[in-house]
Parts: structure tokens; C-alpha cells; sequence
């Protein structure tokens, strides 16, 4: 993220953002579980809040210096931040869950490394969890934030079919004038 951007999700107004219009549309009646992950957390202000909602969350943060920063700031709760590369991630198979990936989709380099971190996402995630999360649709205040910085939109048109590609189903995608939320499952039983 460019320092624009790092500065707009440390500071107090996207705070209010995220308590009072990103959560209340990307968690009603969501049932996340009580082990969760959270892909992508930046410099935690979701964090924080997810963290009141479960028993243990655990982050994925690639950046080194925001992972660190996170982990030291959250340690000593119920929150074990992770830096790694979510397009790869450690994690045995079916060990959460459920999933959240919160504004970060589009910070993901290439379509292609954002469809193998669904596919891991749907991975880690134990038979019948549930991915919820949500993105910005691209639009002018979109661009200049994101000036040098990187930005590959996704199309909320064809993000179903690439959460089914991934493994999800019960896909469930929704759009106002700025961002889409979505909510799939993995499948309770391996396709045949």
C-alpha cells in the first residue's frame, strides 16, 4: 500500500467506516464460527473488531512491518498474527472455521494470485465455513488512492464464478455504488 493509502487505514474516519457501514453489511446474519481467519488485515482496524466477535482469530498479513507491528500491539489476545502469503498459506487443511477477506482483494498483484488465495482460502476451511467478505468497486476516488500503488479491481460480475472455480458454493454476492459483499460456503461434502 502507497503511504496515502496506509494513512486513510490507520486513521479515525475509515474506523467509522468499517464499525458503521462496512460490518453491519458484510456480517449481517453471518455466522462465522469460533476459530477464524482473517486474510489481509493491514494494520488491524478490522482486526480489532472481528476480534470481539469470535473466540480466536487468526490474521494473514504478507507485509513484514505491518504483520510485526500487529502482532505486537494484539499480543497477549485472542489473535495470532500470521506473516505469510495468503496464496500459499502453512495451514493444514480444514482448520478454520470461517473466513474473512475485508478491502483487500484488489492489493492482490494479478487475477490469477487472487484465484489461488481463494482457492486456499476454500483449503483451510473446514466443511460447511463460511468466506464473507467484501471490495471496492473501481471508481475515481478508487484511482487517485490507490496512485503507485497496487490495484487490480475485481469485477464483481464474474466473482461468483471464480469463488465456485475456488471451491465455494452457496455463493452470494450483493453491490451498491462502491463496493460488492460476498458470502459463499465450502461444500459440507467433497464433489464427486
Amino acid at each position: 500500500m502507497n503511504l496515502l493509502h496506509r494513512i486513510v487505514c490507520r486513521s479515525g474516519m475509515w474506523k467509522r467506516v468499517v464499525e458503521e457501514k462496512i460490518f453491519p453489511w458484510v456480517f449481517q446474519d453471518v455466522n462465522l464460527g469460533s476459530h477464524v481467519l482473517e486474510v489481509g488485515p493491514g494494520p488491524g482496524l478490522t482486526t480489532d473488531l472481528l476480534r470481539s466477535r469470535v473466540d480466536r482469530l487468526t490474521a494473514v498479513e504478507i507485509d513484514h512491518a505491518l504483520a510485526r507491528k500487529l502482532a505486537r500491539r494484539l499480543a497477549g489476545t485472542n489473535v495470532t498474527v500470521v506473516e505469510q502469503d495468503a496464496t500459499s498459506m502453512k495451514f493444514p487443511d480444514a482448520s478454520f472455521d470461517g473466513a474473512v477477506c475485508l478491502t483487500m482483494l484488489h492489493h492482490v498483484p494479478s487475477p490469477a494470485l487472487q484465484d489461488r488465495l481463494l482457492a486456499e482460502v476454500a483449503r483451510v476451511l473446514r466443511p460447511g465455513a463460511i468466506f464473507a467478505g467484501c471490495d471496492t468497486i473501481a471508481h475515481s476516488s478508487f484511482s487517485w488512492t490507490h496512485l503507485f500503488d497496487t490495484r487490480v479491481p475485481v469485477d464483481p460480475q464474474t466473482f461468483p464464478a471464480r469463488l465456485q472455480a475456488a471451491g465455494f458454493e452457496d455463493v452470494y454476492l450483493e453491490t451498491n455504488e462502491r463496493a460488492f459483499r460476498f458470502v459463499a460456503r465450502k461444500p459440507v461434502a467433497a464433489p464427486q
